[in-house]
């Protein structure tokens, strides 16, 4: 392989390092010039203000409901969806019942005939999932103000570079390549997102 890697290497933030360095930046790089790839992350800068108590929720409900918001606005009535959620724990398959549930109600698919599948998968077995992790992991170390490694700086300035965005603010919901939405107390979470 050009970059001397296993074929058995997961890709993900965690591994970005001056060594492979140049392999994440051809990974980015080939997101950014592949027309049907897009990437969509929802930020929230400091989970310590999130007032589970207050909505009836634990931590774990919430979750699944930024899901329902990230996904909800992506699905076309027009195509069909298979959606793959990297694992999480191995009791969520009521969740992700659910999920399918409230996504297909809020698109009108009562018949369940456009979202065919939700499913956890891990992620070592998909390469798009590395990749997106790698977006995430960026985004991130961004958001929580991070520095202290240069090759993940570099990664980080090489997707500023390519978007034009600072990485601080929304993009507008309607973005397809590079989408953010940062969410921020009172600014009415992710109702219009």
């Amino acid at each position: 392989s050009k970059y001397n890697l296993s074929p058995f290497f997961e890709i993900k933030w965690t591994k970005v390092s001056p060594g492979k360095l140049e392999f994440y930046k051809e990974l980015v790089n080939y997101f950014f010039e592949n027309r049907s790839l897009g990437f969509r992350a929802w930020v929230i800068p400091d989970k310590s203000i999130l007032l589970h108590d207050k909505y009836d929720q634990t931590h774990d409900d919430w979750y699944y409901k930024m899901y329902f918001y990230l996904l909800r606005n992506l699905i076309s009535t027009k195509r069909k969806y298979h959606i793959y959620l990297d694992i999480k724990d191995t009791r969520s398959r009521m969740k992700l019942q659910k999920l399918q549930e409230v996504l297909s109600n809020a698109n009108y698919d009562f018949s369940r005939e456009i979202i065919e599948k939700i499913q956890h998968v891990h992620s070592h077995d998909i390469g798009l999932m590395q990749l997106s992790d790698t977006l995430i992991g960026a985004v991130s170390y961004h958001a929580r103000g991070l520095s202290g490694s240069p090759a993940k700086n570099a990664l980080v300035q090489l997707i500023k570079d390519r978007t034009g965005l600072s990485l601080n603010q929304n993009t507008l919901p309607s973005e397809s390549k590079f989408n953010l939405c940062i969410w921020r107390p009172n600014s009415g979470g992710f109702e219009n997102a």
